[in-house]
């Protein structure tokens, strides 16, 4: 079904990529577009669970995240203070496959990008869509350019702010915020880190994670304070160094040893699970686009992942792409459902200063329910 046929993957985020790589894979004429130029990602270390990491073998990218970031044995739930509470309980997924792990998010991206060019993807940078129209059998696609194509598919895996949801779902709403802000520093590992921490029992819930060899980062939920101007370097640093100053263990370690010249960085946080249908014609949505959630579950990258491989996998068996479609939804929406509610749901609790052992039970009871295979 998909050998042959022309698709268009708009957004070359994680769910983009993921997506160009298992149907060039599947001999289909992949055309990739990014609104970046250059084709950059930003931000810290990204978290990958147990189910990222089986999602990405699948992809056949496990080994080179494996050499490229740094894999642990599980996480720990401490206080605030430093006194070690629990062994965050994560299930084992598949023989050979590391219990969660991480990687600077720069560096997945080159990962991904390499797969993608190495494929023959044709991949064209600074260009979005400007206007779809599903019509006989396929969509006539308008570039921000000027130019026109036709394709026989298009995917829509351009972020939580998606112009191609807004274009051709009006039936789905922008994401909401959750009441969370989320504060993150990439800097150097603390020297008695192995595994990834979680510190709880404060207002301000904060986990630190190995991301390469000698790299860490750490993030610190607080509720998020609406402002009209970003902050400052200088505001970002000293607002983290206060935020942090309660606590012990590594955190504290980070405190003491976090500079000016560590990558610092807040955003609010926003979430939303969008109603079906997931596509319109020859048009579909994953990624943020269509099931964004927050870092509770470190599972936003997995999900996108998981939903470009099992996207491709019915489209391949399916007697249309019509068909393909609604089976990939059909696969996807409880999955994404459950991860999306359940981030809510524990984000709720930190900010209703619920006790550390509800909260790790209530993230080890979704780390659980992701082992089944999606």
């Amino acid at each position: 079904m998909i050998a042959g046929k022309q698709i268009l993957i708009v957004g070359g985020g994680i769910g983009g990529m993921a997506s160009a790589i298992r149907f060039a894979e599947l001999g289909a004429k992949v055309t990739l577009i990014d609104i970046d130029p250059e084709w950059r990602v930003y931000g810290a270390g990204i978290t990958i669970t147990g189910p990222t990491l089986r999602a990405y073998r699948h992809l056949g990218l496990l080994e080179a995240i494996k050499e490229q970031g740094a894999i642990a044995e599980g996480a720990t739930i401490f206080r605030y203070d430093g006194l070690r509470l629990q062994q965050l309980d994560e299930p084992a997924l598949e023989e050979g496959l590391p219990a969660t792990g991480g990687i600077m998010r720069p560096k997945l991206h080159r990962i991904m990008q390499a797969r993608v060019n190495a494929l023959g993807v044709d991949v064209r940078l600074g260009l979005s869509v400007s206007a779809l129209d599903n019509r006989d059998g396929g969509v006539d696609v308008a570039f921000t350019d000027g130019t026109q194509g036709r394709f026989d598919l298009v995917v829509g895996a351009d972020s939580i702010y998606s112009a191609v949801r807004r274009m051709a779902f009006p039936h789905m709403a922008e994401a909401q915020p959750t009441g969370q802000g989320c504060w993150r520093v990439s800097m150097k590992r603390p020297p008695k880190l192995e595994n990834g921490e979680i510190y709880l029992g404060h207002r301000f819930p904060v986990g630190i994670n190995r991301c390469a060899q000698d790299m860490v980062y750490l993030w610190m939920l607080t509720p998020h304070e609406h402002r009209e101007v970003h902050f400052t370097d200088e505001e970002l640093f000293t607002r983290l160094h206060d935020n942090l100053a309660d606590f012990g263990g590594n955190i504290a370690w980070v405190r003491e040893n976090m500079t000016r010249n560590d990558w610092i960085n807040y955003r609010p946080l926003a979430a939303a699970l969008q109603p079906g249908p997931w596509h319109m014609g020859h048009i579909v949505l994953l990624g943020d686009a269509v099931h964004a959630t927050t870092p509770h579950m470190a599972s936003g990258a997995g999900m996108a992942v998981e939903s470009a491989l099992v996207l491709a996998e019915e489209l391949d068996r399916a007697g249309s792409i019509e068909a393909g479609l609604e089976a990939y939804e059909a696969r996807r929406y409880d999955r994404c459902r459950h991860v999306v509610e359940t981030s809510i749901a524990v984000g709720k609790m930190q900010l209703a200063g619920d006790p550390p052992e509800a909260v790790g039970a209530a993230l080890s009871a979704g780390l659980h329910r992701l082992a089944n295979h999606y």
